[in-house]
């Protein structure tokens, strides 16, 4: 008998035309049994189909033992492949499995489509051919339906679903252009960072500033609670049951669908949830268009025809099926979660949103399993939920692997990772998986070989940009440029000019965005674009692919900015190259920014729009869009959109000075709005502006808002232009972390009061500070740092610090992993300092050896109150008391605390309160104990407690 290599060597060309036509699933699973290496299966996901399975087989060929695995992998996957090649398979790799008895035919029909609901998904079936009349073999994993009479139909489902899953779309590639970049998912996928879901929201707040919020409060105590897409629904808690129902949720951009697309696509494969007989992925976006009362057996009949038949079958066992609905934010009927449960089966017919609504809730086949995405302004009751996610995008990690898969050259994505890294803006942008996207497309004009000669000067800029508008001009830019240029400009042709030859449609676009932007609207009809003279054809043959997208495959209807950000952009692009007034500018941002309207004949049309004052909010990354802007256009780079430059006069960067000014000065700003207001000038980004606000800072209390390292840029870009000092710093429970007091290190020495309390800061915080603190222009005379891990070795170097120190009079470092190691220089130094009046420090297991020095220091520093035991101080007693309710009804603080461990820290040094202290002392640290007691029984409570 001729060996396995001899068989598939004079099989190869038989083997190449059954399969070439559909590699995916040989390719993947032959990689999986370690006959291809990994980095040869990722580089054949990037040839053509033939030239793919040729270099597979040569691979395979080169060894017997190769080939015999070969032949096991081709057992595996026959049922992906056309009847010749099943039969091969039978008759050439025989083993003990095929002297089981001989199946039932299994006859499957090919009808025509028929009713209205068919067309709605006209095109979904292409890429295979079912066979009509098969033997059927039991699939694997063995289910108690009846899987003899769907083996054909399901692999037709299998296949269709990886033609459908195995490319992830790029908006700025084009259809046929070549590209810097690989788009098949097995490339360029990365995993995401999903957590479990408090379910905590501020729905007023812009999704980016929520996210950003949410990605601040995830500690090192939570670390168990991640996990991959890929085990949303493994088993959970005590039970050992997997969810039925799961909610993810995340912002748009966030990966959500893609998620999706890799799940689906590793279920095809045959590769992942095997548990299932059948997974049904259906998108909101085009149940849209289902407008007339229908049954589930006519949905899925419609929406996968060559599974019509045996539908029955499958619903036979329910516990087998998978329902996977994706973007719940994008439907348009209205669903109500309230109404009483109706008594209906996969035949009743009843509108589109009442069978997903009964779907969702378990009402209708209460056995299978769904997964719903969603945004998180949407609403979706999490108690129709066993396990609810949210998605917070990439980790850092990701965000490098993400890079490296964009790029073809290795060196290309290496020096577009350093340089988000050094970065801040980029660096926290790149964590949105669609931010990223926009950030490599716009990166590779100026990193790619071939493009950093100097030679396409006059139509971009020498250096990479580094704000966040410049970001998304570059990347609107880029896609005029080699989109709806082609054939009329030349590499070296003006920026001007470029932009010149699209002016309305940008205007025209810009219009759609900004006003619908105040509306909250970001769905549109063909009318709603052709009342704003955007063709709907054009979207599918110019720049405008990469801006709006149809959110149907085919019979498009309906049609959305790519991301809610990219509207953004460009209602601010409108705004900015459609006002010359500098009062008129001032005038828009009091509207914008506070929803004031004063009459301007001028700029009616961007002030008489409909404005919701609880959408103030969400305008945040409008303005700051519009500031950066601003700015481009005040040097020029908007020439050609442009026909007039900002009336003269008083200079337009000092007006805008004197009116954030005036913010400041006469304004009692929300923290969300003060932080804004910083953001729109380091937009901006002159210094003439920024030197005549600046000094208007007196205060800037941002406790308990989660700050971003961007955050804490933005607050050192302004107020390094201040010339005095700031009476208060507040930053406590911010988590801003060593990289955002890094950050902030240069104005540190100015504050003089100082709250850090909370910040998940270490030894490193520790030693930045003590700088500060020696520093000859430290003005600091209050420095809070409770509630972060410095350490002995952290506090060491701030007593160093502190021997030269003359400003700081009160110093809090309660609760901070001070040991008995960490005292050892505290007498030698402070008895030394001549300025410091108040020193906490309880909540550290200093030992006995510390409290003997601490005594010690009072002796010899008579002037100096120091509050080592919580029986010292009443008032300090009755401020943890506060504390505690606080952190009861405060989950984000709570949160915090949990991080440092703090509750217990207090706990252990409560142990020393009978340790002497006035009897009224000693009582109010007993209440304190106890009711610390019941909040750690209530915070672990699972009948409800946090």
């Amino acid at each position: 008998m001729n060996s396995a290599q001899q068989l598939l060597q004079s099989q190869r060309d038989l083997l190449l035309n059954w399969t070439h036509g559909h590699p995916a699933p040989l390719l993947r699973w032959l990689r999986d049994a370690e006959v291809l290496p990994p980095a040869l299966y990722l580089s054949l996901l990037e040839r053509s189909p033939t030239n793919a399975v040729a270099q597979a087989l040569e691979t395979v060929c080169a060894s017997e033992e190769r080939s015999q695995r070969f032949l096991e992998v081709l057992r595996e996957v026959q049922d992906y492949y056309c009847e010749d090649l099943q039969a091969w398979v039978k008759r050439h790799c025989r083993n003990d499995a095929d002297r089981r008895p001989k199946p039932a035919v299994v006859k499957v029909e090919d009808k025509k489509r028929k009713g209205p609901i068919a067309k709605l998904f006209k095109g979904k079936n292409k890429g295979f051919t079912i066979t009509t009349e098969v033997k059927a073999e039991e699939l694997k994993p063995r289910r108690s339906v009846k899987l003899a009479n769907i083996r054909v139909p399901i692999s037709a489902h299998k296949a269709t679903l990886l033609k459908r899953t195995e490319q992830l779309k790029c908006y700025s590639e084009g259809a046929r252009e070549t590209s810097n970049s690989a788009s098949h998912i097995e490339i360029r996928y990365t995993d995401l960072f999903v957590t479990e879901d408090n379910d905590f929201l501020d729905s007023s707040q812009h999704e980016y500033f929520d996210l950003a919020s949410r990605r601040a409060r995830i500690y090192v105590h939570q670390a168990c609670q991640r996990m991959r897409p890929g085990h949303l629904l493994s088993p959970q808690g005590t039970s050992g049951r997997p969810p039925k129902r799961v909610k993810v949720k995340g912002i748009a951009g966030i990966g959500k669908s893609v998620a999706v697309q890799r799940l689906v696509y590793e279920w095809a494969l045959g590769k992942n949830m095997r548990e299932f007989t059948c997974v049904f992925d259906l998108r909101f976006r085009e149940l849209n268009l289902i407008e007339a009362p229908l049954s589930l057996l006519d949905l899925l009949g419609d929406r996968f025809l060559y599974l019509k038949a045996v539908l029955p079958d499958l619903f036979d066992t329910p516990s087998c099926l998978l329902f996977i609905l994706d973007g719940l934010d994008e439907f348009r009927f209205h669903l109500d979660w309230n109404a009483p449960n109706k008594d209906i089966d996969v035949g009743s017919k009843v509108p589109v949103s009442e069978m997903m609504v009964a779907l969702i809730k378990g009402s209708l086949l209460p056995e299978a399993s769904v997964i719903l995405t969603t945004r998180p302004s949407t609403e979706a009751p999490k108690r129709f939920f066993q396990r609810c996610c949210v998605v917070l995008g990439f980790e850092e990690d990701q965000v490098k692997e993400y890079t490296s898969k964009f790029y073809k050259d290795g060196k290309v994505a290496e020096k577009v990772y350093n340089y988000i890294l050094s970065n801040d803006n980029l660096f926290v942008l790149s964590f949105i998986p669609l931010y990223c996207y926009i950030i490599c497309t716009a990166m590779a004009e100026f990193f790619t070989p071939g493009n950093q000669d100097g030679i396409d000067s006059q139509s971009l800029e020498l250096n990479p940009p580094k704000t966040v508008s410049e970001v998304y001009f570059c990347y609107l830019f880029t896609a005029v440029k080699h989109h709806a240029l082609k054939g009329k400009a030349e590499r070296n042709t003006p920026r001007s000019e470029i932009l010149s030859l699209v002016k309305q449609q940008l205007i025209n676009l810009g219009k759609l965005a900004y006003e619908n932007l105040l509306k909250k609207k970001i769905m549109f009809n063909r009318a709603d674009l052709e009342k704003y003279g955007v063709t709907p054809a054009d979207v599918q043959s110019t720049f405008l692919s990469q801006i709006l997208q149809p959110l149907k495959e085919e019979m498009v209807e309906m049609f959305s900015f790519f991301h809610l950000t990219v509207q953004e952009h460009l209602a601010a692009l409108y705004c900015a190259t459609s006002l010359s007034s500098q009062e008129d500018i001032i005038k828009a941002l009091d509207y914008w920014c506070f929803g004031e309207v004063q009459s301007s004949p001028a700029a009616s049309f961007l002030l008489n729009n409909h404005l919701n004052m609880d959408n103030l909010e969400s305008l945040q990354m409008f303005t700051r869009f519009f500031m950066g802007l601003l700015r481009a256009r005040l040097a020029g780079q908007l020439d050609g959109l442009v026909q007039t430059s900002v009336d003269q006069g008083e200079n337009l960067p000092a007006k805008l000075g004197l009116w954030f000014q005036a913010q400041f000065m006469n304004r009692e700003l929300k923290n969300q709005i003060a932080l804004n207001l910083l953001h729109c000038l380091m937009e901006l980004h002159r210094k003439e502006a920024t030197c005549i606000a600046a000094p208007e800072i007196k205060k800037l209390n941002l406790f308990k808002m989660k700050l971003s390292v961007v955050d804490c840029a933005a607050m050192h870009y302004v107020l390094q232009f201040s010339p005095h000092k700031l009476e208060e710093l507040n930053l406590g429970y911010s988590n801003i972390g060593n990289r955002g007091l890094n950050r902030l290190g240069p104005i540190l020495h100015r504050c003089e009061s100082l709250y850090l309390r909370y910040n998940c800061l270490d030894r490193q915080a520790a030693i930045l500070e003590s700088a500060v603190l020696k520093s000859n222009e430290c003005q600091v005379k209050k420095l809070f740092m409770c509630g972060n891990n410095l350490g002995p070795d952290g506090v060491l170097e701030l007593w160093n610090a502190l021997e030269h120190n003359t400003t700081v009079e009160e110093l809090y470092l309660d609760i901070t992993g001070i040991t008995e190691r960490g005292t050892e220089n505290i007498v030698n130094c402070l008895s030394k300092n001549t300025s410091l009046k108040t020193l906490t420090i309880v909540g550290n297991d200093i030992g006995k050896e510390g409290r003997r020095r601490l005594r010690e220091l009072e002796e010899r520093r008579p002037g100096l109150q120091i509050i080592g035991n919580f029986v010292d101080d009443l008032g300090l007693l009755q401020a943890y008391l506060d504390w505690v309710e606080e952190i009861q009804v405060d989950r984000d603080q709570m949160d915090s605390v949990k991080n440092a461990d703090a509750l217990q820290s207090v706990l252990k040094g409560l142990q020393f309160a009978g340790e002497g202290g006035e009897r009224q002392n000693v009582v109010k640290a007993k209440e304190l104990e106890t009711k610390i007691l019941e909040l750690l029984q209530s915070s672990t409570d699972p009948t409800g407690g946090r």
